[in-house]
């Protein structure tokens, strides 16, 4: 099992959240999504290595884009 953690940017409001959790879940291998609105931090628990790639492109389909 492996934790990561990554910051998106442009979220608001619990809509902003519930849309980029459900993106990042559909993601192969995601066991679960952790949002907090306040500081964007996203921590992503997965059953194997996530590729940056991947977590961005779920970010970007769900209106937002993760912190360089």
């Amino acid at each position: 099992m492996a934790t990561s953690t990554y910051t998106v940017t442009g979220m608001t409001c619990g809509h902003c959240v519930s849309s980029v959790k459900q993106e990042i879940g559909k993601i192969d291998g995601v066991t679960g999504v952790d949002v907090d609105l306040a500081s964007g931090l996203v921590r992503v628990d997965s059953a194997g290595e996530l590729t940056d790639t991947d977590v961005a492109a779920a970010v970007d389909e769900a209106g937002y884009a993760l912190s360089e």
